[in-house]
């Protein structure tokens, strides 16, 4: 019990859970005092948890103080049924009345064959058949037949018994109602083979789609089968396709006349400018006449640094005294 003033709240701090088993809200009120008064005794019950978490002894760690729990009082009840116990497989019957227990496994054993460590199962794994290149014969062989062949069929033969026993259990399981969750979904729609399901009942639009994709599964779609007596013709979903006439007249006959001259008129017509952004076609053209004409200066600069070039030697810029010079 938690004291908040005049009120009396019941805290379960082992479910972080308070509640007042004395209040009740007047019948008589708008929704926006319902809601207000639900805020405010919310918070009251909220901070009468906070208060009570603050009493337990607490530890100091680097995020903060840390309380434990105490159990909680409150039984909440499930929201699922308890599951169901799922019957024993024919392995752990044997395993039962011979006393057999299950022992852990290591992931990594010892492959002879490579001298090395390798994983149990998977990829690459320890003491493969398959890898074994030589196969020691014994004096039962038979000289005819192919070791290699033989013991592909008995793995073969491994893996279907081992399948067959798979899904016995899962038959078991369904008649108690205590399949594994993976498969409870997969069971519901495609029942395991040998479980008796519920027959649906087909309605009558899906008899109908089928007696139509029946009457027109023929080469002329149909058009020449026997009607049985009530049967309506097939209902055609798709869409027909609509041809032009090849000869030109009057009525639909010029229809394609006018769509040839409504396309002509739309390119060819005045307002062309509504197709043709012209702003932008002269835009583009400066742009590629600018680059052309940087392109061709580059050209012409890097041709002048090739040719060798000659000084100018004037009279006016002989040095005094230069003998050569006079």
């Amino acid at each position: 019990m938690e004291m908040e003033g005049e009120k009396l709240f019941e805290v379960d701090l082992g479910n972080l859970m308070a509640f007042d088993s004395h209040h009740a809200f007047p019948s008589q009120q708008s929704r926006v005092e319902l809601v207000n008064e639900c805020l405010q005794k919310g918070t009251e019950l909220v901070q009468a948890i906070a208060d009570s978490l603050f009493t337990l002894p607490s530890t100091e760690d680097i995020d903060g103080p840390l309380v434990k729990l105490p159990p909680p009082t409150t039984k909440l009840p499930r929201e699922k049924h308890f599951p169901r116990p799922k019957p024993p497989t024919k392995w752990e019957t044997f395993a039962q009345k011979k006393g057999i227990k299950n022992r852990k496994k290591d992931k990594v054993v010892f492959d002879e064959q490579s001298g090395t460590w390798k994983r149990r199962h998977g990829y690459d794994h320890a003491n493969d058949e398959e890898a074994i290149p030589i196969i020691e014969a014994k004096p039962t062989d038979d000289p005819d037949e192919d070791p290699f062949s033989k013991r592909r069929e008995n793995k073969k033969g491994r893996v279907d018994k081992q399948e067959k026993n798979r899904l016995q259990n899962l038959k078991n399981a369904a008649k108690f109602g205590a399949l594994p969750s993976h498969v409870q979904l997969a069971a519901t729609s495609l029942p395991i083979t040998g479980t008796q399901a519920a027959p649906k009942k087909a309605t009558k639009d899906e008899l109908g789609n089928v007696a139509g994709i029946a009457a027109t599964a023929t080469a002329s779609g149909g058009k020449f089968d026997k009607k049985l007596p009530g049967e309506k013709p097939a209902q055609h979903k798709g869409k027909y396709r609509k041809f032009l006439p090849v000869a030109e007249g009057t009525g639909i006959g010029s229809l394609e006349r006018e769509q040839t001259e409504k396309i002509l008129n739309k390119i060819m017509s005045k307002n062309n400018h509504d197709i043709l952004n012209v702003n932008k076609a002269v835009t583009v053209h400066n742009v590629k006449k600018e680059k052309n004409r940087k392109s061709d200066k580059s050209k012409v600069s890097s041709s002048n640094k090739l040719k060798p070039q000659k000084k100018s030697f004037k009279k006016g810029n002989a040095k005094k005294g230069n003998p050569k010079a006079q």
